[in-house]
């Protein structure tokens, strides 16, 4: 089944257009998990998987292996990821209300640089349409489900909080864990809210709107983690990483796409956007290394950015 998809199926994607391969490939995943000759043949591209579960957040992950947000936008596809391996599956980012996006092409492949650089902006069909499927999700699952929460791309930064709340109320019941969006380059301004004189006060009315919310909903409170972005100075971090243990943050994501264009040959790197894949691996990898370095096992890592084998994901580890 591996030769299959990279002889057949992959030549045939890489084709097409990104976004269009990328929507075609969710089409088909939607497809398989909806029947059982779909799941056999997930799980037969999967192959044996390794079970080693791991305890963390007060949550049991069944491996280290999950898949990051902005793949599966609107938690179309989450049993089909589950099916092909992955131990956690990260859905959104989701805004409270639909929005497009920015305007097409807003993918590009640079292969030379084993790399995409994407300006998404946050598409999302918004709560109403995305939390019918976490609660038919949240009925029976072996897997661990998180949700990425933005804001709105028109969203003042001054009221961004808002936007946050709102989507942590709609999908406190049916996450494992929340991961706050503050980093993504597509959004004009997000990242300005990893800056001191916004994350204080961001963490601290979602803390306190997530203790009423268990109270609510008789839950224990869901993890709470902070997406970061792999540009930042060691300063800046130092300070967000303060912050966040000052507001009892239970973990970071490391890393987003970066704006960085270092050492790139594809003439596609003039594209603005956030760049990922091979270029990305080494600064996330270091970004991971530092804030354990500063933080210790106060604050947990999922680390993120270029892990495209085993290899890359021991560097992580």
């Amino acid at each position: 089944m591996d030769t299959i998809y990279h002889h057949l199926a992959f030549p045939l994607l890489r084709r097409l257009d990104p976004e269009r391969a990328h929507d075609l490939t969710i089409s088909a995943l939607r497809l398989a998990q909806s029947n059982g000759i779909g799941c056999w043949l997930l799980r037969r591209i999967a192959g044996p998987l390794r079970r080693r579960p791991l305890r963390l957040f007060g949550l049991t992950f069944p491996n280290v292996l999950g898949l990051a947000a902005g793949f599966d936008k609107d938690a179309h596809a989450v049993g089909a990821l589950a099916l092909l391996g992955f131990g956690h599956i990260e859905v959104g980012t989701i805004t409270p209300y639909p929005q497009p996006g920015n305007p097409r092409p807003r993918i590009f492949r640079l292969p030379a640089d084993q790399a995409l650089i994407n300006r998404m902006g946050f598409p999302s069909q918004g709560l109403a349409n995305v939390v019918p499927r976490l609660r038919q999700l949240a009925r029976r699952r072996s897997f661990i489900l998180g949700v990425s929460l933005g804001k709105q791309k028109t969203t003042p930064l001054a009221d961004a909080v808002d936007d946050y709340l709102v989507a942590m109320r709609a999908v406190y019941p049916y996450a494992d864990y929340l991961a706050v969006n503050i980093s993504s380059p597509n959004t004009p301004g997000l990242r300005q809210l990893q800056g001191k004189q916004h994350i204080a006060g961001l963490l601290s009315r979602l803390n306190e709107e997530r203790a009423a919310l268990s109270d609510t909903h008789r839950l224990p409170p869901r993890p709470l983690l902070v997406k970061i972005a792999p540009d930042l100075s060691r300063a800046e971090l130092d300070d967000m990483l303060q912050v966040m243990l000052d507001q009892g943050v239970d973990g970071v994501i490391a890393t987003n796409t970066t704006t960085s264009r270092a050492g790139l040959t594809h003439p596609a790197q003039c594209e603005s956007g956030g760049l990922s894949g091979a270029p990305l691996r080494q600064r996330s990898t270091a970004l991971v290394a530092a804030i354990h370095q500063a933080a210790g096992r106060r604050l947990p890592i999922i680390a993120a950015g270029g892990v495209a084998g085993a290899a890359h994901a021991r560097e992580k580890l």
